[in-house]
């Protein structure tokens, strides 16, 4: 149960969210704590979400981190819709952390999962309800009329003789309004806003250079650190000679860290040139023998024997062991990097008594938390400031905080504010990563062609435990982010069997952009296609009669296969393939048109995308995130793997972790299904349909299957 709460302004001012005279509204969710957090004294008891000012400005305190996916935008339009006010006088600013401002689904305040309209939909809207309807009482109180015979609009309210009063002009008497307890909010067919492609309010910002990400802050004596880091994960400094780095101009200290060697100095290129003179001898522990290919062989054996059941439906071995016709095949997907265009970073001002913290994290009150916890300090003596990232992906949300971590590691030792920066190289060899992938899938025919058996074997390493998710999300010692995807195959057939091994390799990983879906997805949807052309039959219309109890499935498969114009006569040279995919709630298909060069380049023409998201707030959004989710999915598919030797990682920077270019960009049609169903998520759903639609489709050209990821151009130069 929630309730709107009308915040005491000296409350609201002291916690430093916004200044000026106003009517402040908030809006009180009971939900868990952190489990540190729990423990200390709150923070920000109450604080607002919404703030119309004495000038008719409405400030909307967003409590998502703004990665480029236009949160700074579709929230203060939820606002909008039901405040009436005017779009122009709409501004943003970025919450404090606050118990309030937590995700409700995760119990904490942070950016992920696809979650950001799921959640704040209704009490977003509340928010702008409640607030509309309290200005018209106030304007109804002066006038001394009805408040039914009052209209709010465009900024304004208005009564039945046309006497007319801004926002603005009753601001300060609605905050001595009661607060709403009955609101009502529009049905969708009265939307002006909702639902109507917007231009994103961070957009001029980002264009004039303006807007402020974590690695352009800048304070009065503030310092630069590097640090260098064991080339094997969890290794440790054994011997350390620093003359040369200290002998560099700008270098200020060199410290020994927990992770590592920090050279701190006045500028980045002073700290670089230190650290790169730095003599270091490792003792580079138990990991130094990994290795990802022999990880693929290890994984390959493991499949061969049962593991913990996900799902299990019928009796799928009695099915596949009398089936008239089998099918068994393998995939294997590599480790992956996050890539973000700006590296990691992190500022700490560190004080006796303080601190203060700019960073673009997705996870604010894990951040917030840890570094209070570091420093001895409470919860509340932690100001965290979350700027713009340049780029999230799940990254700037891990569970273990390192990047904070690093920084307040680094703080502590030089008692200054410090800047702390990943090199791309930094976060390439030493980050965290998607995990290894291999999957062994078996499906069997009946005596009358019928799909009678599927089974799905995964194996990969679990990035839920060990952090504050394991209880949630690990059940019966399944991983559900692993098997996400897979366990919810929606096709009807009437064996099934999901299970999964989750073998513990001592690499770095966590949740990368569509998390296990990023995996199932390729695994899912390349075997239906397989399965399609095992028994004679058009992948489309295979698909199709397996949904039938699926209608928003079947409604984006249709949707997408209509437009791209399936079975239709192609270029010579092209070949089309199709996927359809269901994650965080949305529906997804999409349709690759794809050619082989002679000496195997693939390349993508086009791609046509039909999604169904449920009710929309900005089209404009939803067609950005489709197209850049299509992006990322398709770097990984022809380029993307991290391979590991020795416990080394072997890439470094975009020269061999090579993402999309321009000109290889192809092009992509967005539809977007008419819904009143409820909100999907949309800032992942494009990346699992991409990888399988474009296999698809080279097998449709080729007679060539890609079962391992990325895509070997040289396998398809020898066609």
């Amino acid at each position: 149960m929630s309730r709107i709460v009308l915040i005491d302004r000296r409350e609201f001012l002291k916690a430093g969210a916004l200044a000026g005279a106003g009517l402040a509204l908030g809006f009180y969710l009971p939900v868990r704590e952190s489990a540190f957090a729990a423990e200390q004294a709150p923070f920000y008891p109450t604080n607002a979400f919404v703030h119309i000012g004495e000038d008719n400005v409405v400030t909307v305190l967003v409590n998502k981190s703004e990665m480029g996916q236009g949160v700074y935008t579709s929230i203060p339009m939820l606002v909008a819709e039901e405040l009436e006010c005017d779009w122009s006088k709409v501004r943003v600013q970025p919450a404090p952390v606050a118990e309030i401002y937590n995700n409700p689904m995760s119990g904490m305040q942070m950016t992920g999962g696809s979650t950001s309209i799921r959640t704040e939909w209704t009490r977003m809207r509340e928010v702008g309800a409640a607030a509309r309807q309290m200005l018209v009482a106030a304007a109804a109180k002066r006038w001394s009329v009805d408040p039914a015979s009052c209209l709010a609009e465009n900024g304004t309210v208005r009564d039945a003789s046309g006497r007319t009063l801004r926002y603005g002009q009753l601001t300060l008497e609605a905050a001595r309004m009661p607060v709403p307890t009955q609101i009502v909010l529009k049905d969708p067919s009265r939307f002006k806003i909702l639902g109507k492609p917007t231009r994103r309010l961070d957009t001029p910002e980002k264009l004039d250079g303006t807007a402020l990400f974590g690695i352009d802050i800048l304070l009065p004596g503030l310092l630069t650190a590097l640090v260098e880091r064991s080339p094997v994960y969890g290794g440790k400094a054994k011997q350390l000679r620093s003359e040369k780095a200290k002998a560099i101009p700008g270098v200020k200290e060199v410290v020994r860290i927990a992770s590592g060697v920090a050279v701190v100095a006045t500028d980045y290129w002073a700290a670089k040139r230190g650290r790169d003179a730095l003599e270091i001898e490792w003792d580079y522990g138990p990991r130094a023998g990994i290795s990802s290919e022999a990880m693929h062989k290890k994984y390959a054996g493991m499949s061969e024997e049962p593991g913990l059941v996900a799902r299990k439906d019928g009796e799928p071995e009695r099915a596949l062991a009398g089936a008239a016709k089998k099918v068994s095949v393998q995939y294997d997907l590599p480790y992956l990097a996050h890539a973000d265009m700006e590296p990691l970073n992190c500022v700490v001002d560190l004080r006796p008594g303080s601190c203060e913290i700019w960073v673009g994290t997705q996870g604010q009150t894990a951040d917030r938390d840890l570094a209070a916890k570091m420093s001895g300090l409470r919860p509340n003596q932690v100001k965290l400031h979350t700027t713009f990232l340049g780029g999230g992906f799940g990254r700037r949300g891990n569970p273990h905080s390192d990047f904070v971590d690093l920084a307040m590691q680094v703080a502590l030792e030089v008692k200054k504010p410090v800047k702390v920066i990943w090199s791309r190289e930094d976060d390439m060899k030493g980050g965290y990563y998607r995990p290894l992938w291999h999957a062994r899938m078996s499906g069997g025919f009946d005596e009358s062609g019928n799909l009678a058996a599927w089974q799905h074997r995964i194996v990969g390493q679990s990035i839920m435990k060990g952090t504050s998710n394991e209880k949630r999300r690990i059940k019966n010692g399944v991983d559900l982010s692993s098997v996400e995807g897979a366990n919810e195959l929606p096709y009807e057939i009437p064996n099934i069997l999901v299970d999964l091994h989750s073998p513990e390799e001592g690499m770095p990983v966590q949740w990368w952009r569509s998390v296990g879906h990023s995996h199932t997805g390729f695994e899912v949807e390349s075997f239906i296609d397989e399965l399609a052309h095992a028994a004679g039959k058009d992948p489309y219309r295979f698909r199709r009669s397996l949904l039938g109890k699926h209608p928003r499935h079947r409604g984006v498969l249709d949707l997408a296969a209509e437009k791209a114009g399936w079975g239709g006569e192609l270029a010579p040279g092209r070949a089309r393939g199709i996927a359809v995919f269901k994650s965080y709630e949305s529906y997804v298909c999409q349709v690759a048109e794809v050619s082989v060069a002679a000496n195997g380049r693939v390349r993508v023409h086009k791609v046509v995308c039909a999604v169904d998201c449920g009710m929309t707030v900005n089209p404009a959004t939803i067609e950005a995130q489709m197209e850049g989710g299509i992006v990322f999915g398709l770097s990984a598919a022809l380029y993307g793997a991290i391979t590991v030797e020795e416990g080394r990682v072997q890439q470094e920077n975009f020269d061999d972790y090579q993402v999309l270019r321009m000109d290889e960009m192809p092009v992509v049609e967005v539809h977007i299904v008419k819904s009143l169903e409820k909100q999907g998520g949309i800032g992942e759903t494009a990346v699992p349909p991409i990888a399988p639609a474009v296999t698809n489709a080279i097998f449709a050209l080729t007679g060539k299957r890609i079962r391992r990821l990325p895509i070997d151009s040289g396998m398809l130069g020898k066609v």
